[in-house]
């Protein structure tokens, strides 16, 4: 009886503080949706309270007085292509690193780790004037190519690790057989790391979506703008022109997408990234 009570004060004394803090977290985005719903003269009159009617004419302000419409297509687009260049840049490289015994591997391993300390904030400088000599700034392709570049060092550590569980004999068998090494990395090792792959490819596809700074930095023209930069643009202006019920929109417009890809692989994340940590 004592070890039940002592069990059910431990759980509820651990609970609690999880269920006030998740609170914390999601009143605000609560807070936010029904905003979006909302007039500009009903956010004044009861900003706490619920929408009076569900008004959708703040979605529409955003989507074409705002090119929200344009900003979201062009964080697709850098999405899409930053994510898949980061795969075709990394998978060769993490099977290099941990299957190819060459002088140095251990030190190009060791060198990606550490370009994970280093805060990209460092190198906006350089690559702002490298984009510049190549004509890829204010380009969402040279911005894609950044966002890929950037998230190399956490791809490959995380593929390395998932692709060591992947047992040698295999790969002995398949080139017994006369296949090559290239076709040994697509044929086998690829769809055998399939989990992890799927897993990095979803934390670096959110981590391009909301990305902010980098796109401040080298985008320049309103037409090539991302999500980020449109909703920052929506809130200077909502200062003056009381938009707030347009930039509850945009931002709901936002993160909806981020939030249905976690819902419905957060179960693969999970699994992908316990499965990474245990080396075989």
């Amino acid at each position: 009886m004592k070890k039940s009570v002592g069990q059910i004060l431990g759980r509820t004394g651990i609970r609690i503080p999880l269920i006030l803090w998740s609170i914390a977290v999601l009143y605000p985005i609560f807070w936010m949706f029904l905003g979006s719903f909302k007039s500009n003269a009903e956010i004044y009159r009861n900003p706490w309270g619920l929408p009076e009617t569900f008004n959708w004419q703040n979605f529409a302000d955003a989507w074409t007085n705002y090119n929200i419409d344009t900003s979201v297509f062009n964080s697709l687009i850098v999405t899409v292509v930053g994510a898949a260049l980061t795969l075709v840049l990394a998978i060769p490289t993490a099977y290099a690193i941990e299957r190819i015994n060459f002088k140095g591997s251990k030190f190009l391993f060791t060198l990606y780790v550490s370009a994970m300390m280093i805060p990209m904030v460092l190198g906006w400088i350089p690559l702002f004037f490298l984009l510049m000599d190549f004509g890829l700034l204010d380009n969402i392709f040279g911005l894609a190519i950044v966002y890929a570049v950037s998230q190399l060092p956490f791809t490959i550590f995380v593929l390395t690790s998932f692709m060591s569980t992947i047992p040698k004999s295999l790969e002995e068998s398949a080139s017994m057989d006369g296949m090559s090494p290239y076709r040994i990395l697509w044929k086998i090792i690829t769809p055998l790391s399939m989990s992890g792959i799927i897993t990095v490819t979803i934390m670096n596809a959110i981590q391009f979506w909301n990305e902010y700074f980098m796109a401040l930095i080298f985008l320049q023209t309103e037409g090539n703008y991302t999500l980020a930069l449109a909703i920052d643009y929506i809130s200077s202006e909502a200062q003056y022109t009381n938009a707030w019920g347009t930039l509850f929109a945009s931002l709901v417009i936002a993160i909806v997408p981020v939030i249905i890809l976690y819902a419905i692989f957060q179960q693969r994340i999970a699994k992908g990234m316990t499965e990474g940590a245990i080396k075989g």
